[in-house]
């Protein structure tokens, strides 16, 4: 489980004083198809929320997931994932070792070695993570974005 701390560490700016580094936030792969599916805007309502510098995350595993989706499934979730890897580009790709888990479980494993917040809607996922008190950014009222747990 080292290997998941080596690689997220590698986001870090060195230079960036401890107090200014950005909150960096995980991001679940459904999380990139809220502007789509909510018509909401993922980096202003987070910029809102947070209401301080953040980062997003991308875990390998997660690209790959999106990735699978403009190859395999319905051509509608084609187009979308198509957008959602447009989006992918504006975050931070952290490269995972354990491509063989699932993405869920690489994310829960990250998140809570990190105590890094994550962007998800899927409902099992939240319910991990809130398990292992680890904050979850969600759509609420599909209209907003919330957070459950402490930053």
């Amino acid at each position: 489980m080292e290997a998941y701390r080596v690689r997220i560490d590698e986001v870090d700016m060195p230079s960036t004083p401890k107090s200014e580094k950005n909150l960096k936030v995980i991001l679940d792969s459904n999380a990139l198809f809220v502007p789509l599916q909510f018509k909401i805007d993922i980096f202003e309502a987070l910029k809102n929320l947070l209401n301080r510098n953040f980062e997003l995350v991308l875990l390998s595993p997660i690209l790959q997931e999106i990735k699978r989706f403009t190859e395999e499934a319905s051509p509608k979730m084609r187009k979308d994932a198509e957008y959602a890897l447009k989006l992918a580009e504006k975050c931070k790709l952290v490269e995972v070792p354990d491509e063989e888990d699932s993405p869920d479980n690489v994310i829960v494993k990250v998140a809570g070695e990190e105590g890094y917040p994550v962007f998800t809607n899927d409902i099992a996922l939240r319910k991990r993570l809130r398990d292992i008190n680890v904050p979850v950014i969600y759509v609420r009222q599909r209209s907003h974005l919330e957070i459950e747990g402490r930053l």
